[in-house]
């Protein structure tokens, strides 16, 4: 009954794990947030695989899924240490989730609940002329702020996916055991009749 459990509550969680990260990669593409986008879909192809292992008893498949779980915990971290600017990392001037390749920003700095947006002009001569310069009052709630409170959601479903993870590759383990030790994989289990190569013939005696 635990494992049934513990199966269903996975697959509960990949399926949460999913549905968040799906909502998550939206809201990256619209704000060009390259390095995000490439994590998200990786993340979706692990949590798949993890959701098939789950299905098809496969631990293989969830092992692979418990270990990207570690680095997909590393990587929401490293996301809110960028946006609360921890150490040398700053918002503003950084633009490492974009690789560098574009100024873009994260969608909730202009669509996030309560903002209003007003373009400045003229636009300073250091912005590109392909990028409008803005400024962003009467948010409720600030845009980093909210994206830290998308990564701090996908470290507690990777957290919980994490230990269920584990505790069904156990159970899944001893399982396999518990079936070889009762002879499941026994080479020298029973044999049913072989057949000769050659039928003997039998003398018959007719009685008068």
């Amino acid at each position: 009954m635990g494992y049934c459990n513990g199966r269903c509550t996975l697959i509960f969680i990949c399926g949460m794990q999913l549905v968040c990260v799906l909502e998550r990669q939206i809201f990256d593409f619209l704000g060009y947030q390259w390095a995000p986008i490439l994590a998200n879909f990786v993340h979706i192809i692990i949590v798949i695989l993890g959701l098939f292992g789950t299905i098809q008893y496969r631990p293989r498949y969830i092992k692979g899924y418990a270990v990207w779980l570690v680095l997909w915990v590393t990587w929401n971290v490293f996301v809110i240490c960028f946006y609360l600017e921890a150490g040398d990392l700053s918002k503003e001037t950084d633009l490492i989730l974009t690789f560098n390749i574009s100024m873009h920003r994260s969608w909730w700095m202009e669509n996030g609940p309560g903002c209003m947006v007003t373009s400045v002009t003229p636009a300073p001569d250091w912005a590109p002329e392909d990028h409008r310069y803005i400024t962003v009052s009467g948010c409720f709630l600030e845009y980093q702020y909210i994206e830290v409170a998308h990564s701090s959601l996908q470290i507690v479903l990777a957290l919980a996916g994490f230990i269920y993870a584990c505790y069904v590759v156990k159970c899944i383990t001893e399982e396999e055991d518990s079936f070889d030790f009762i002879g499941g994989f026994d080479s020298y289990g029973y044999q049913g009749p072989q057949k000769t190569s050659h039928l003997q013939l039998q003398p018959m005696y007719m009685s008068k």
